[in-house]
């Protein structure tokens, strides 16, 4: 009997994971931390530490386990679901598609996941505004890095990163060529952002608008 759940990255060995492009602010801020600390001014020195433990809780990078469910399709991030539904036209996908948005806060995991197995096709960056994330014009105005993925059924998905009002970092650490798995990380985007996710038309949307969703974690769709 196969596993109801598998790991898509193995889980490291330490009690409170932090994404790597957070170590530079974590130790910049615990720095000033420290100075203004041994300085004896403690007001100073106590916003200092508040501001270092909420960019370590940002950075969080926690394990997920995934569903191993056959055509399921994986949140690519965490967050609150903001659109859910067909749509006619888009820029990463020929014809007509499911699409679905996730918004997500500051205090939202910011770590992205791949939604389902496949090859990395293309990978699409293109600057742009700062709208807040969450107005239905921030998806093509904003900045933006697209991962589009190849289905080993000759069809295909496209993963959005899409840079919000106070957001002005997307990473992505990978490559046109890729074999990716499902549930696997594969960037993240700092401060208050959101994800699209571009499907085949004949997709079942399981998540519903207003649904909190956890990345790497939770079924939204079903091919």
């Amino acid at each position: 009997m196969k596993n109801k759940y598998y790991w898509a990255d193995k889980p490291p060995h330490i009690t409170f994971p932090i994404a790597s492009p957070g170590y530079p602010l974590i130790i910049g801020a615990a720095f000033i931390t420290l100075i203004f600390a041994l300085l004896k001014i403690t007001s100073i020195a106590l916003l200092m530490l508040v501001i270092t433990l909420f960019i370590c809780a940002f950075f969080r990078d926690p394990d997920r386990v995934t569903p191993n469910q056959e055509n399921s399709i994986i949140s690519p991030a965490d967050g609150k679901i903001i659109f859910a539904g067909n749509i006619q036209n888009n820029d990463f996908i020929d014809g007509p598609c499911q699409k679905i948005s996730i918004f997500m806060t500051v205090f939202n995991v910011h770590v992205n996941r791949i939604p389902y197995d496949g090859v990395i096709s293309k990978i699409i960056y293109k600057p742009g505004s700062f709208l807040s994330a969450n107005n239905k014009n921030a998806s093509m105005k904003n900045e933006y890095n697209a991962v589009i993925l190849d289905l080993n059924d000759s069809r295909q998905m496209c993963v959005v990163q899409v840079a919000g009002l106070i957001a002005r970092r997307i990473i992505c650490n990978k490559n046109s060529g890729d074999n990716v798995v499902k549930g696997s990380r594969f960037g993240m985007i700092c401060f208050g952002s959101r994800v699209d996710l571009y499907m085949p038309p004949e997709t079942k949307i399981i998540a519903k608008i207003g649904d909190k969703v956890i990345a790497g974690s939770t079924i939204i769709a079903q091919l």
